[in-house]
């Protein structure tokens, strides 16, 4: 049976030109709608004035389903198609959309058109229509179809928040009008100068090597071709084909961009991360240079200087070169307190430092080309992680670091040589496990990572960097002036009405969840592990009073009501009859947290089942409870005026498969981490990294 859905019509009180505008924001990825994995371009073409733009693009999307449905279907994410006509003369964009993954069993089409509203012309209308045909899928077809159009209809509605997120921050950004399409007036010169045959049944090509796959091959004459020595000399080995790209993207460049015309160094990193396909290359190029006039990055060396207490505690500086030549940068990641500095000096000069240290490699890259004779497009980074524990997964500074990471890879490819990682404690696995996703697989494969002592000797840093320039620290001989960093003082943060202007303290109110604590009514967090070896972790805040926090295992669910899958929070769970050590167990020790104090930590889990997170108001010394309270403790302390604690909770679950494939991935990097690795996957019911309290 064919199940169909029609959206009502949606109305933005917006021009055509601005919700397009907005519209494309989305792509390639979307972190609003979380089921949204990313997106490419397959195919793309303008007509001969501008006016018509069509773009065909694959969209990956995470199965919002069951395990047992994902296991069974042996797939974790789906790929639908997308075609997009955008007709800027008649102000419309149409979207086609159909599935590639099971489209022999199950069929989704879509289609969606945003037009002027008829009756106002400075507004948009969106209108959305759907259907699902589900023709065999394994004996579930029943399950699956009501899946399918839960999720489908919670994406619509995520939709119009996400345009009307990218609306505000066009806006905010000083963006509320974009000018109406108007045709060019096409000159004779420019069809002669269009190379190669036309077809004229369908739409022009807009860039250089329109077709997928590697660049097209392009006769060149000999005053095209670039100098052999001046190849050898500053970019490198290139073949015929490549140096072509690069001929023809710096061409384009020429003819096309308004503004400085980026170096063929610059040019080259974008035509090596996309493996020298020109369309590729051309898109991520343009929206980096685009990036780079929007916040004026050429001027950053000159105009940025760091504040003060950010030369203190950022623990990172550029210390000589590795025997390759490449310009080294030390950062002692593990002796620097993020949380602490994103609370004293906000996220965006992190940020704005953070690119500054790209800037100022690209340019100790040219430095040393000149030094040394022969190309030196990379620089190589050596982390120290001595010092890395819980604090450093407080949630705001992991989506930092992603997004961080996001801005370097989009706009700095190719820039990374080497990543040297010593020191590695029995924490990092679960950093990695949140962040390894979001890493290039090319970057992730410059990556070497050394646990304990095995940066030492042979297969060592001694491969990478002279004996003369390892740092004293990791006991070389050379004196490395790179700040060690240490604890921000709270004194130092910045109070709330600094960083009112930021939407920044409401994106860390959004990840966080409140409770209070009363005395015999304890807060509690049931969450449900199918399979061994999972990684709980936890970060709160202890906004008042002084709290116990506990952690316990149980087989069965406590008796509720329906409530959010996969976890259950709100007062107690828990009832009188529940015996400890028979229907649950303790696996963490409990553990006193004073006001004031920031808690992170994770556990391993050992075997699948209920896990209880639990805060309970701090007892007397010698009267800690040990056991869960009853019924007639929490009746009476919901009904009685007495004390209560207050506190800020984030808890995330790393699934077991995410988790041991983020182990081999970590064990792949190099042989140094096995040590690592055996230390970190045992199995065992205690936390492998106990709790840290940040005074």
């Amino acid at each position: 049976m064919v199940q169909k859905y029609q959206s009502p019509v949606r109305i933005y009180k917006y021009p055509f030109e601005l919700v397009m505008a907005a519209y494309e924001k989305r792509f390639p990825t979307c972190p609003q709608i979380p089921v949204f994995l990313g997106s490419e371009v397959l195919r793309e073409s303008r007509s001969p004035d501008g006016a018509v733009h069509v773009v065909e693009r694959s969209c990956r999307l995470r199965v919002d389903a069951p395990r047992l449905l994902r296991k069974i279907a042996g797939v974790e994410h789906v790929v639908f198609v997308q075609r997009n006509v955008l007709n800027w003369r008649e102000r419309t964009l149409l979207i086609e959309a159909h599935n590639e993954t099971f489209a022999s069993r199950v069929v989704v089409n879509e289609s969606c058109s945003y037009t002027v509203h008829p009756e106002n012309e400075e507004w948009t209308c969106f209108e959305q229509c759907a259907s699902l045909d589900i023709r065999s899928f394994f004996g579930f077809e029943n399950a699956l179809e009501k899946i399918a159009m839960k999720q489908y209809t919670a994406n619509v509605k995520r939709g119009k928040e996400v345009i009307e997120h990218y609306l505000n921050e066009l806006i905010s950004q000083g963006t509320s009008h974009i000018p109406r399409w108007t045709p060019a007036p096409v000159r004779e010169e420019d069809n002669r100068s269009q190379a190669g045959p036309r077809d004229p049944g369908s739409l022009e090509a807009d860039r250089p090597g329109s077709a997928p796959g590697p660049a097209p091959e392009t006769v060149l004459t000999d005053e095209d071709k670039l100098d052999a020595d001046y190849i050898e000399r500053y970019l490198g080995h290139l073949t015929p084909v490549q140096e072509s790209c690069l001929i023809q993207l710096r061409h384009w460049l020429q003819e096309t961009h308004k503004g400085k015309i980026p170096k063929d160094e610059h040019i080259l990193r974008f035509l090596r991360a996309r493996d020298f396909h020109l369309d590729k290359a051309r898109e991520m190029l343009c929206q980096s240079l685009s990036w780079r006039k929007q916040h004026q990055v050429d001027l950053l060396l000159q105009t940025w200087r760091p504040p003060a207490l950010l030369e203190e505690f950022y623990a990172g500086g550029w210390h000589y070169q590795d025997t390759d030549g490449r310009p080294l940068y030390i950062l002692r990641l593990g002796h620097m307190d993020t949380k602490g500095l994103m609370k004293a000096v906000g996220e965006e000069a992190l940020l704005k430092h953070v690119l500054s240290v790209n800037e100022e490699g690209q340019k100790r890259c040219e430095g040393n080309t000149k030094q040394f004779g022969r190309p030196i497009s990379s620089w190589t980074c050596l982390v120290d992680l001595e010092g890395l524990n819980m604090r450093h997964l407080w949630r705001p500074g992991v989506k930092a670091l992603l997004r961080m990471i996001e801005v370097v890879e989009d706009n700095y490819p190719e820039t990374l040589g080497r990543l040297l990682i010593v020191r590695a404690p029995r924490v990092f696995p679960v950093l990695w496990t949140l962040i390894s996703p979001f890493i290039n697989e090319n970057t992730r494969q410059k990556f070497l990572i050394y646990s304990g002592s095995n940066y030492q000797g042979p297969g060592g840093l001694v491969d990478y960097l002279d004996k003369e320039v390892i740092p004293d620290f990791l006991g070389g001989e050379c004196v490395c002036n790179v700040p060690e960093g240490g604890l921000v003082p709270k004194s130092l943060y910045l109070t709330e009405e600094e960083q009112g202007h930021t939407d920044q303290l409401q994106q860390w109110r959004e990840t966080y969840q409140s409770a209070s604590v009363l005395r015999g009514a304890p807060h509690e967090v049931a969450v449900e592990i199918l399979e061994g070896e999972s990684v709980i972790t936890w970060d709160f805040d202890i906004l008042r009073g002084d709290v116990v926090f506990s952690l316990y295992h149980s087989k069965q669910m406590p008796k509720l009501g329906p409530q959010e899958p996969g976890a259950r929070a709100g007062g107690q769970l828990t009832d009188k009859g529940w015996v400890l050590g028979v229907d649950y167990s303790r696996v963490e020790a409990p553990l006193v947290c004073r006001e004031g104090e920031s808690i992170q930590g994770s556990h391993v889990t050992r075997w699948p089942g209920i896990y209880l997170l639990q805060w309970q108001m701090h007892s007397p010394p010698g009267n800690v409870a040990c056991s869960l309270p009853g019924v007639e403790d929490v009746l009476t302390a919901l009904h009685s005026p007495g004390p209560k604690c207050k506190l800020l909770y984030y808890y995330e679950v790393l699934a077991s498969e995410d988790f041991r494939g983020s182990m081999s991935s970590l064990e792949s990097c190099t042989s140094g981490f096995s040590q690592l690795s055996t230390t970190t996957s045992s199995s065992s019911g205690q936390s492998h990294s106990s709790p840290l309290v940040s005074r």
